[in-house]
């Protein structure tokens, strides 16, 4: 049988494995009961049972292996829920979907005039057809780019609206 090196320098992760896997053995009480040992207070009534167990879980990691540094937790506390990110990604249809055929949408790119044609059913560029703005939007540069943002259709709201 090969050994395994461990470093004693890295917290046992055998032991953290084993922890995490156990609670997937508890029932509803008994990880209610667990909750209450690692966080010191009862856990929220209508947090499910999945939820319950991830931050359980997580706990068990921060305690062993440490926290997120500063700055990851600022990324991720400045993140939108995941039904703002649903309701931007419907706004930014309804804003493609509102350009009708044969619209001629115009960018300079690089000191080049670069100019896409609306379609029934997509979007056409130096004699090609294309599914999406961000496609063309690829096409022209190379790299990623919300289409309807590099064409000035979906611009960052001003300072005024984003306070009201």
């Amino acid at each position: 049988m090969p050994r395994v090196k461990i470093d004693p320098a890295m917290p046992d992760q055998m032991t953290l494995d084993v922890e995490i896997a156990r609670l997937t053995d508890l029932d509803v009480s008994d990880l209610k009961a667990r909750w209450q040992t690692v966080f010191g207070q009862r856990p929220p009534p209508n947090l499910p049972r999945h939820l319950r167990f991830r931050m359980l879980a997580y706990r068990l990691q921060v305690d062993r292996l440490g926290d997120l540094d500063r700055e990851s937790k600022r990324l991720l506390d400045g993140a939108a829920s995941p039904e703002a990110a649903g309701k931007r990604a419907m706004e930014a249809s309804r804003v493609t979907a509102a350009i009708r055929p044969g619209t001629i949408l115009a960018r300079e790119w690089h000191g080049r005039m670069q100019r896409v044609a609306v379609l029934a059913d997509g979007f056409t560029w130096n004699g090609k057809s294309y599914a999406s703005l961000s496609k063309v939007a690829f096409a022209i540069t190379g790299t990623r780019w919300n289409g309807p943002r590099f064409f000035g259709l979906r611009d960052k709201p001003l300072a005024a609206e984003a306070r009201s």
